[in-house]
């Protein structure tokens, strides 16, 4: 009867997902606000569908009353998020909070289901700063409406950028080959996640400010004394992340082709030297060429990634069926595998797409700004998103080397879990921001008509 639950569960999962993907891209073309909110009420129900199936399938794994207490706890604070919102902030993108709680639904219930097999996960501790970090990022919107002066403070997002990440390469504690961040009373705090949010409102300022060729050489100093950092801190994921970001940027401001093209040529040479220069760094591409020729050393982690990926499928082997216990610190570099295995293939594809709609809706919030700093801004945390999304999913399936980071809102890390719910946070201040100047035109208009109607009369 079990297996017969699984195997059913499995398909409705994917089903859903499939469905809630699909309606992530019909809403684009929808501009009815009554059909609008009803393909977000359907996703809704999708949400806590899968959510509720899932919990149903790591019960039937191993029978806890805790695990009923921890579901009951995660449906409540789902239905708080989406109740809450949508009464602070009416006027804010409804897609933008579905896609966040999918995501982190999705994260809740892997972490939930590997803490069967896996003693060190604890799914309670990462739901308590999942919570938390909601908390924090539910004022963010109104600082963001209010706080105009925000646009000024260029110089000191750089100092305090700068500042935190050359902290941690003076003093921060080395993890697998990096410098990553501090431990204090068992909680480990990742300064580079948060300077991520000031290094992109630092580049927006300057690049808005900028008049000339010599302030873009300014601005790109400033953001490659960020990356220098974190090469020498040995974190070249987050530096990837940073430089690509830049590049986007600065392409899109300045619309010049060379730009880009140097940018990458530069990047492109800084790659060949962190490759003779970081041993760590060689010995990820070598995996990344060949993970079977170590597969009982070096290649264990990526070849049971690869494993993981091939057990699933494209159906999966079902939520607590399948073996993703078994890849090394799969909670936070390979959650995609883990995912893959035991929803499938099609699932996965529908994760990605998940993802990239959130990209999507981050570039339309930026391309209707008017305001030249926050658009910036948006195309910038969009960046920054879709390029970490980009190097997990990437090194999970070995169509580039490993790099370290993990998936947004999905992986373990409560810096991360924080930081990138701000960063959604800020997205939805911009979006009601775009909302308040299109009725301050609208207003406009209907005086322009008003007073043209008077002076016909």
């Amino acid at each position: 009867m079990t297996s017969i639950i699984v195997q059913i569960s499995k398909y409705l999962i994917l089903l859903m997902m499939a469905v809630y993907t699909l309606q992530s891209y019909l809403v684009f073309r929808i501009h009815d606000d009554e059909d609008k909110d009803f393909i977000f009420l359907r996703q809704d129900l999708m949400i806590f569908a899968i959510h509720f199936i899932a919990y149903l399938n790591i019960y039937m794994k191993q029978p806890d009353m805790k695990l009923i207490f921890l579901y009951g706890a995660q449906f409540i604070y789902f239905a708080a998020i989406l109740v809450f919102f949508h009464n602070l902030y009416p006027r804010g993108s409804k897609l933008i909070v579905n896609h966040m709680c999918m995501l982190i639904m999705i994260g809740s219930v892997m972490m939930t289901r590997l803490s069967v097999d896996l003693e060190r996960i604890d799914p309670v501790r990462n739901f308590e700063f999942t919570a938390a970090a909601t908390l924090v990022a539910m004022i963010i919107p109104l600082i963001v409406r209010r706080m105009r002066v925000l646009t000024r403070w260029t110089w000191i997002y750089a100092i305090a950028g700068i500042g935190a990440l050359g902290l941690v390469a003076v003093a921060a504690e080395q993890t697998y080959g990096a410098k990553l961040g501090f431990s204090v009373g068992g909680i480990s705090f990742q300064p580079s996640e948060f300077v991520k949010i000031l290094f992109v409102f630092c580049v927006a300022g300057m690049l808005t400010k900028a008049k000339n060729f010599r302030d873009i050489v300014i601005t790109t100093a400033v953001a490659a004394f960020h990356v220098l950092i974190l090469v020498l801190s040995t974190d070249l994921g987050s530096a990837l992340i940073f430089f690509m970001t830049y590049l986007v940027m600065l392409y899109v401001y300045t619309g010049k082709l060379w730009y880009l093209l140097a940018g990458l040529a530069a990047g492109a040479i800084a790659s060949i030297m962190a490759y003779l220069l970081f041993s760590h760094v060689q010995l990820r591409v070598q995996i990344w060429m060949d993970p079977f020729s170590d597969y009982s050393g070096s290649g264990y982690q990526v070849a049971q990634s690869l494993f993981a990926i091939s057990a699933g499928g494209w159906f999966g082997t079902g939520i607590a069926q399948g073996t993703p216990y078994l890849i090394p610190i799969v909670e936070q570099d390979f959650m995609f595998a883990a995912i893959v295995e035991e929803c499938g293939g099609l699932f996965g594809i529908c994760f990605v797409l998940v993802c990239m709609s959130c990209y999507i809706m981050f570039v339309n919030i930026a391309m209707r700004l008017s305001n030249r700093f926050y658009r910036l801004v948006a195309l910038g945390l969009g960046t920054m998103y879709a390029v970490q999304v980009f190097l997990t999913v990437g090194g999970a399936m070995k169509f580039i080397p490993m790099t370290g980071v993990t998936i947004p809102l999905v992986s373990a890390g409560g810096s991360s879990m924080l930081s990138t719910q701000m960063m959604f946070a800020i997205i939805q201040g911009l979006y009601i921001l775009r909302e308040d100047e299109e009725d301050q035109i609208e207003r406009y208009r209907e005086r322009e008509r008003q007073l043209e109607r008077q002076r016909y009369q």
